[in-house]
């Protein structure tokens, strides 16, 4: 496993799936602000905080990804990626609905809880696009990680 090549791919999937995430509404899928969740986590609304947070959890399961692959859990391609990335949106997304007990933002009502796989902000679709957004992350991340 080579940690500097697992960071610096776990950010550009990161990047891609914010740009993903930012796209989602224009393509019919609902407004699934991850970074406004994390932001806000603490308190009023901290984008750069989200941002950090964000881009931070992205390079955690990079480096949970490749540490199973140097395992022979997989391996370092374009599917591993994907299938990883969508178990990733399965176990994130139950913690989703967990995610009121520890935060201040939703605790106070400020703002909204955003139920299991974000469901509560968009039902299914928000499902799917997480969903298609985790699988997106997994590929990219698999794609940039083997190639370096």
């Amino acid at each position: 496993m080579n940690v500097l090549n697992a960071v610096f791919s776990g950010f550009i999937a990161t990047l891609v799936f914010s740009m993903i995430l930012s796209m989602a509404p224009k393509m019919g899928l609902p407004k699934m602000d991850i970074v406004s969740l994390l932001g806000s986590m603490f308190g009023k609304n901290n984008p750069v905080l989200g941002w950090m947070m964000h881009f931070m959890m992205g390079v955690v399961f990079s480096l949970i990804y490749a540490y199973l692959w140097s395992l022979g859990i997989g391996n370092a391609t374009w599917l591993y990626g994907l299938i990883f990335g969508s178990v990733h949106w399965l176990m994130v997304g139950v913690v989703m609905g967990a995610i009121p007990m520890m935060h201040a933002g939703i605790k106070s009502g400020e703002v909204q809880a955003p139920g299991m796989w974000m469901t509560n902000q968009g039902g299914w679709m928000a499902f799917m696009g997480g969903l298609i957004g985790h699988m997106i992350f997994g590929i990219t991340f698999g794609l940039v990680y083997s190639s370096l």
